[in-house]
C-alpha cells in the first residue's frame, strides 16, 4: 500500500520538475541572449486580427452561451465518473450498476429540466 503512495510522490516530483523547467526555459534563454528583448510601444499594443476596433472594445456575450458551457461541463463530469465505472463494472456487480443508473437518472432529470425551461433554445 505504501508503494502506491511512492508512485504518486514520484509523479508529483516529475510534474513539478517539468513545470519548473518549462518556466525556467525563457529565463535561461534570455540570460544567454538567445531570446531578444527589445521592447517598443508598437510591440506592447493590443493586437487583434490586425485591425483597430471600431466602437466599444468590450463585447458582452449572450448569457445562453454560459448555459451551453454548463451543460458541456456536466457531460464532461459524467464521462469522468463513467469511465472508471466502465473499467470496473464486472467487479462492482449489481450495486455498481444501480448506482450508475441513479447517477445517469439525475443527469437526465437535469437535462429535461433545462429543456422544459427552454434554456437550450435559441431565440
Amino acid at each position: 500500500m505504501l508503494q502506491d503512495y511512492g508512485y504518486i510522490a514520484l509523479f508529483l516530483l516529475v510534474t513539478l520538475a517539468f513545470v519548473s523547467f518549462i518556466i525556467l526555459i525563457p529565463i535561461i534563454l534570455r540570460f544567454f541572449r538567445i531570446v531578444p528583448k527589445r521592447p517598443n510601444p508598437i510591440k506592447n499594443t493590443a493586437f487583434e486580427c490586425g485591425m483597430k476596433t471600431i466602437g466599444r472594445s468590450w463585447v458582452q456575450f449572450n448569457f445562453r452561451y454560459y448555459f451551453y458551457a454548463l451543460m458541456l461541463i456536466a457531460l464532461d463530469v459524467m464521462v469522468v465518473f463513467l469511465y472508471p465505472w466502465a473499467v470496473e463494472v464486472g467487479r462492482l456487480g449489481v450495486y455498481g450498476f444501480i448506482a450508475v443508473l441513479v447517477f445517469i437518472l439525475i443527469i437526465i432529470v437535469g437535462y429535461i429540466f433545462a429543456l422544459k425551461k427552454k434554456v437550450l433554445e435559441w431565440k
